[in-house]
């Protein structure tokens, strides 16, 4: 089995280009989005108020697909999209399916 599930953290500033981009990739049906906040203890790269607060805001996106696929997007998002603070995770689905 290689099923997956690829979680992308975006800034809020790049939520419409990384969007925009997915949905031009035909090597995917489709995925989701929401709204989600990363906290640590590095304040470099975060605005004042980000450090009063203590998080930032980051859009998630989450894409079911199999491992070969996921591969050939983070080999994309690597040359496209490198030093701009993307974050991801690549996490083995056991199962998925609709209810």
């Amino acid at each position: 089995m290689n099923n997956c599930l690829l979680t992308i953290y975006v800034p809020p500033t790049l939520e419409e280009t990384l969007e925009d981009w997915l949905l031009e990739n035909e090597a995917i049906s489709g995925f989701s989005t929401m709204e989600g906040f990363g906290h640590g203890s590095r304040p470099s790269g975060m605005t004042l108020l980000e450090q009063v607060t203590g998080h930032q805001r980051r859009v998630q996106f989450l894409i079911e697909t199999d491992l070969q696929v996921a591969a050939k997007l983070l080999s994309s998002l690597r040359e496209k999209f490198a030093g701009v603070g993307l974050h991801y995770m690549l996490t083995p689905l056991l199962e998925a399916g609709s209810l």
